[in-house]
């Protein structure tokens, strides 16, 4: 088992990684009754696309010597009412590394294969942009 859930009242979560104990809270965002004092869970599968793919770049950018520390994601997530799901991720990557058009490419690529971005629902709209330094 990877996690264990527990609700916590007024609409509140709190998700247990078994393995390493860390913790995540979410609240349902206030446009749909919720407190919005932490993540809601569809901006924590927002943010999971951001992550993911700077994980997948990560790794590959490791064996190429590249380093990508310090480089940053903004993400904004657009719901649609009826019914009420994720219309649309927007992924702005801030890249603070100097790169040629290969390697950029190539590092690219790979965020754009990631697990998280291959599993949404086609529906979803994604737009990803890559900032290079």
């Amino acid at each position: 088992m990877l996690s264990k859930v527990i609700y916590l009242g007024e609409l509140r979560t709190q998700s247990v990684h078994l393995a390493s104990g860390s913790e995540i809270i979410s609240d349902a965002p206030v446009d749909n009754n919720g407190k919005g004092e932490a993540f809601s869970p569809t901006d924590l599968l927002a943010n999971s696309l951001a992550t993911c793919m700077f994980t997948i770049m990560g790794i590959k950018a490791a064996g190429m010597a590249i380093a990508l520390e310090g480089s940053t994601a903004e993400v904004i997530k657009e719901m649609q009412s009826e019914p009420r799901k994720i219309s649309k991720i927007k992924i702005v990557f801030q890249m603070n590394t100097q790169l040629d058009e290969k390697q950029q490419t190539i590092l690219e690529r790979v965020a754009l294969s990631c697990p998280v971005y291959l599993s949404l629902h086609p529906d979803i709209e994604k737009d990803i942009t890559f900032n290079w330094k």
